[in-house]
């Protein structure tokens, strides 16, 4: 085996490994911009009590976060925190019951899909993510994220063609390189790597065009036997006008993927 292809196996393991954690962290930035837009754009319609309840559980989750990454936890610990996230959960279900059209109990459902794909309740994970679909929040960028960690979710419980529908379905813009990386997913998971390696590439192009870089998604080419130019990303200078619709068009390399830890592992070997 030669130094080249211990590089790539090493690359591929590290990417089942913390690939969907990077996948997780772009969506995470990008549901915070286009909550701060739909913020900025309804701001006079904002529910007091529901904004309340969701920082009451914005911040419990950050603190079970935390303390979930203590390796040191024992049995009692790891009981008090089980017991925890029950009533994060159930708090969640309360903020949704009461308050369900607005963005809060949609940002609260994406706290609550998390959850269950962490702790491997996928099926769960579907009908949340199914439910915060629903909300009608007239804000396009919210429902695409929406769409494309539903999509995942599907795809880690082994249902592909549903994942596979998800994604055709019409997305902005600014998110076509996510819905084409979850296209290559898809079709990885139906062993078809030709529409994959195309999928894939068409993500590229896009990334290209737009000088932004995305690390997973050249080691998804590589391991189809695709070597890709690196992307050289421009230094962005602070408060320069012509910046200012970076953001937006950035998806912020962003969806990719708030998805969960299955996910990666699925697109990887190419099972669901």
């Amino acid at each position: 085996m030669t130094e080249n292809s211990n590089k790539a196996d090493s690359s591929l393991n590290a990417l089942k490994q913390h690939g969907e954690k990077i996948i997780y962290a772009v969506l995470v930035v990008l549901a915070v911009f286009f909550g701060w837009q739909y913020y900025q754009k309804n701001y006079a319609k904002i529910d007091t009590a529901a904004a309340d309840a969701f920082t009451s559980i914005s911040m419990r989750d950050e603190q079970l976060l935390q303390a979930a990454n203590n390796p040191s936890l024992d049995d009692a610990a790891q009981k008090q925190l089980a017991d925890e996230e029950a009533k994060l959960l159930a708090d969640i279900d309360a903020l949704v019951a009461e308050h369900g059209d607005t963005v809060y109990a949609w940002q609260a459902l994406m706290i609550k899909a998390r959850h269950q794909t962490n702790n491997d309740d996928l099926a769960g994970a579907v009908t949340t993510l199914n439910q915060a679909a629903a909300i009608d929040l007239d804000d396009e960028g919210l429902l695409a994220i929406t769409k494309i960690r539903y999509a995942r979710a599907l795809l880690a419980n082994n249902d592909i063609d549903g994942a596979l529908a998800v994604a055709n379905e019409s997305m902005p813009e600014a998110f076509e390189p996510s819905r084409q990386e979850l296209l290559g997913d898809v079709y990885l998971a139906k062993n078809d790597s030709e529409n994959a390696k195309k999928a894939y590439l068409a993500a590229w192009d896009v990334l290209r065009e737009r000088q932004e870089n995305r690390a997973v998604l050249a080691l998804k080419l590589q391991s189809l036997g695709v070597t890709v130019e690196p992307i050289e990303v421009p230094m962005v200078v602070a408060n320069d006008p012509a910046n200012n619709n970076a953001v937006a068009t950035t998806e912020a390399s962003v969806v990719e993927q708030v998805s969960e830890p299955a996910d990666t592992q699925t697109t990887q070997s190419g099972n669901p």
